[in-house]
């Protein structure tokens, strides 16, 4: 016999995060196709070759995080879940994580000519830190238990991705680059969400496990979330030595890894906090819009209303 298929209605809701986090999510849509980023071009042609150099690359790295979450990491959680309305809420991760991707090819086709553009991506496809990362994450979306799955996911969206989120930050808070910052900060701003979202769920499945696989899981991330840092090291230093932040980045980065223990319910690693990461760096990290319309530059016909990035008391299970 045929199996039922049953519609969704979401007039009846079994966790109100999931209403909770779709409206958020939906409150929020962007498409970067309506930023000026041709304004950045003026400060685009002071800065150095250097400059150029970094920038171009450090987005060639976010884009293939982003095409490894769009393609992969998604796709690998909806194979689990406890709702339908949680599945619905993934298909609009899945969706923003390309729309993510998407937006550094609008920066580099306003920023690069295509033979930088080509050389971004041959470096990009095979440079080994990046490909490390990738596969390290993908090899858990493709075997790993739901959790596990879960664990990599949050890892690259709270952790991962800010060695490339430092640049645009920086920039943005000297007053440079700002169009392509305001893209940076919305592809935040949806992260945050994402990253509190699936860290939501894993700490519900965590806590229907004995004190055992608790403990057995708790050494696994710790364990996952060390060899991730170390070869974020050697990834940080390859992009920033040459220009003089690589220790500013890594305390960026130890920082968000800290974040990312906390949307999963566990404890910080590392003695890193917001009073050490760069005041400016942390200016620019602020994904609210409470003094701020990201879309005051475009026009009245694409303004949002006043959204702000869930925090992580909004997913207080306690």
């Amino acid at each position: 016999m045929t199996k039922s298929y049953e519609a969704i209605n979401w007039n009846e809701i079994e966790d109100t995060i999931d209403k909770a986090t779709w409206e958020k999510l939906t409150e929020q849509f962007w498409l970067d196709t309506r930023i000026p980023l041709s304004n950045d071009l003026d400060d685009w042609r002071k800065m150095t070759d250097q400059e150029h150099y970094l920038v171009g690359h450090v987005f060639g790295g976010l884009t293939l995080l982003d095409t490894l979450q769009s393609q992969d990491g998604m796709s690998s959680l909806k194979q689990s879940t406890r709702t339908q309305h949680e599945l619905a809420v993934l298909n609009n991760i899945e969706f923003m994580e390309s729309v993510h991707a998407k937006s550094y090819s609008s920066i580099f086709e306003t920023l690069h000519t295509p033979a930088e553009i080509n050389e971004i991506f041959d470096w990009t496809n095979t440079n080994e830190f990046l490909q490390y990362k990738a596969n390290r994450i993908n090899q858990i979306y493709q075997e790993g238990t739901q959790l596990q799955r879960k664990v990599a996911s949050v890892f690259l969206e709270t952790f991962l991705f800010y060695s490339g989120f430092y640049t645009p930050l920086w920039y943005l808070g000297h007053n440079k680059m700002n169009n392509v910052a305001e893209i940076i900060k919305l592809i935040l701003r949806d992260e945050s969400v994402h990253g509190t979202y699936i860290g939501y769920k894993f700490q519900l499945g965590f806590n229907e496990l004995g004190e055992d696989e608790q403990a057995e899981l708790k050494m696994w991330l710790y364990e996952l979330l060390l060899d991730l840092y170390s070869n974020e090291e050697k990834y940080t230093k390859l992009l920033y030595d040459e220009i003089g932040w690589t220790e500013s980045v890594l305390t960026f980065l130890r920082y968000n890894a800290n974040k990312a223990l906390m949307n999963l319910g566990q404890d910080p690693l590392f003695p890193d906090g917001a009073e050490d990461v760069n005041p400016i760096v942390m200016n620019g990290i602020s994904t609210t819009t409470s003094n701020h319309d990201f879309f005051s530059q475009v026009g009245n016909g694409y303004r949002l209303g006043q959204v702000e990035a869930m925090s992580d008391d909004d997913y207080n299970i306690d």
